[in-house]
C-alpha cells in the first residue's frame, strides 16, 4: 500500500464520521486571517472531501475580485451575492466550505449553514490576526488608517455571533496539521464518533 492509499484514521473512523455527517458540509467561519482556507484544505484532504472557498466561488461567478465587488457595488450588495452563492454551494454537500469573515453575520446564511452543515468557528486573538492580514493587501474592510482598530471592532461585533457556531476551535501560530487535528477531534465529539485522529500522519502530497 502506498502512502497515498493509507487511511489517516483508525479502521472505520473515517467511514463513521462521514456517515454521521451525511450530506452536510463542514463550514468554517471566523475573521479574516483565522486560517479558514488553510485548515479547511487540510481537513478536506484528511476526510477525502472536496474543498470550496466561498470567496473564490463568488469571484468565479461574478468574474470580479472581492475588492472590486466591494468598490463597485458596496458591502450590502456583496453580502446578498455571498448569501446566494453559499446557499447554492450548501445544496451539494458533503464538502468542506470556507466562508468569508462576514458571511456568518447574515441570518439567512446562518440558517442555511445550520440546515445543511456543521459550522466550525476558528477563534483567533487580535495579535495573530493582525500578523496574518498585514501580509495581504486584498482586505477591503481594512483599507483604513488604523486597521488594528478596525479589526478589534470587527472582533467585538462578530465574535458573539460566531459563538453561535456548532463548534469553536482556538487557532494559533502552530502547524496547520495540529489545528486540523483539533477540528476533526471536535467534529468526532460533536457527531458521536469514537477514536483519535492524528492529522500529522497524513501525507502532504495532495495540497
Amino acid at each position: 500500500m502506498t502512502p497515498d492509499e493509507q487511511t489517516p484514521f483508525p479502521d472505520g473512523s473515517t467511514t463513521a464520521l462521514l456517515e454521521r455527517l451525511g450530506t452536510r458540509s463542514i463550514v468554517f467561519v471566523g475573521l479574516m486571517g483565522a486560517g479558514k482556507t488553510a485548515i479547511g484544505r487540510k481537513v478536506s484532504q484528511v476526510l477525502g472531501l472536496r474543498f470550496i472557498d466561498s470567496d473564490h466561488e463568488i469571484e468565479s461567478v461574478s468574474r470580479m475580485t472581492i475588492p472590486e465587488l466591494f468598490e463597485r457595488y458596496g458591502e450590502a450588495e456583496f453580502r446578498a451575492l455571498e448569501q446566494r452563492v453559499i446557499g447554492r454551494v450548501l445544496e451539494s454537500g458533503p464538502q468542506v466550505l470556507s466562508t468569508g469573515g462576514g458571511a456568518f453575520m447574515n441570518a439567512q446564511t446562518r440558517s442555511a449553514i445550520a440546515a445543511h452543515g456543521v459550522s466550525v468557528w476558528l477563534k483567533a486573538d487580535l495579535d495573530l490576526l493582525m500578523e496574518r492580514v498585514s501580509k495581504k493587501q486584498n482586505r477591503p474592510l481594512l483599507q483604513n488608517a488604523d486597521p488594528r482598530a478596525v479589526l478589534a471592532k470587527l472582533m467585538d461585533e462578530r465574535y458573539p455571533v460566531y459563538a453561535l457556531a456548532d463548534l469553536a476551535v482556538a487557532t494559533r501560530d502552530d502547524r496547520k496539521e495540529a489545528i486540523a487535528s483539533e477540528v476533526i477531534e471536535a467534529l468526532c465529539n460533536h457527531l458521536g464518533v469514537p477514536g483519535s485522529i492524528h492529522v500529522s500522519e497524513v501525507s502532504e502530497d495532495h495540497e
